[in-house]
């Protein structure tokens, strides 16, 4: 029986490799660092799975390449597809910025905040609280929005067709658990606990052929 939602577009959310600083929980944002040769090898690996004519993202059916500026987003989506081209860098991908918490880890960030008076009563959550000197989750969420905003835009007249449709985001860590909860409608501080492994890949798509039932591809049916 064919799949009735085959022809719904999909964006398809990519995370970097593994950097010295995603593997040590350093938080990552401006600071442009490359993919550590575990982290090439983690992309390669994924890439031989899942992309490719025929595969899950099947290059004849993507409309739309979105690259985040950082270095270890462009070798990402290079040895996924073996390109170095075909993809638009999109300054609203870059991740999270982090502000005076750049390069630390989640309990010396909760430390340095109790110092200067604050999380007295609960601890940190980025989500909630965003960072000192960096974004809120307001601010990302408006940056997000507007990119979402322009990919409904791309896939909203083609949500019967077999024109190419689908979208790639290759972006980070936070930003790609951002902009899931953002598709699906939910305020950053929404208690939806998502998680996204290095040189992982997200599914992101709509109910019933329909722009305005923007969903999650929870589990996926691989192509035959």
């Amino acid at each position: 029986m064919p799949d009735k939602d085959a022809t719904t577009p999909r964006v398809f959310l990519i995370r970097h490799g593994e950097t010295e600083w995603s593997k040590s929980g350093q938080y990552t944002g401006s600071t442009d660092i490359p993919l550590t040769p575990h982290g090439e090898q983690q992309v390669i690996a994924t890439g031989k799975m899942v992309y490719g004519p025929g595969r899950l993202i099947d290059p004849k059916k993507v409309a739309k390449v979105l690259v985040s500026p950082r270095s270890r987003a462009v070798r990402t989506f290079e040895l996924l597809t073996g390109r170095s081209d075909g993809y638009e860098i999109e300054e609203g991908l870059r991740e999270w910025e982090y502000g005076q918490y750049e390069g630390m880890k989640t309990n010396e960030i909760r430390e340095l905040r109790k110092s200067h008076g604050l999380d007295q009563d609960r601890p940190w959550d980025i989500w909630r609280d965003g960072c000192e000197g960096g974004e809120s989750p307001t601010e990302l969420t408006t940056r997000i929005d507007a990119l979402i905003t322009q990919i409904r835009t791309l896939q909203a007249p083609h949500m019967h067709d077999d024109a190419p449709k689908d979208v790639l985001v290759v972006a980070h860590g936070h930003l790609t658990r951002a902009f899931a909860k953002r598709w699906l409608g939910y305020e950053m501080a929404f208690p939806l606990s998502l998680m996204m492994e290095p040189g992982g890949v997200g599914v992101l798509s709509y109910q019933h052929h329909s722009v305005e039932e923007p969903a999650l591809l929870l589990g996926i049916g691989f192509p035959l």
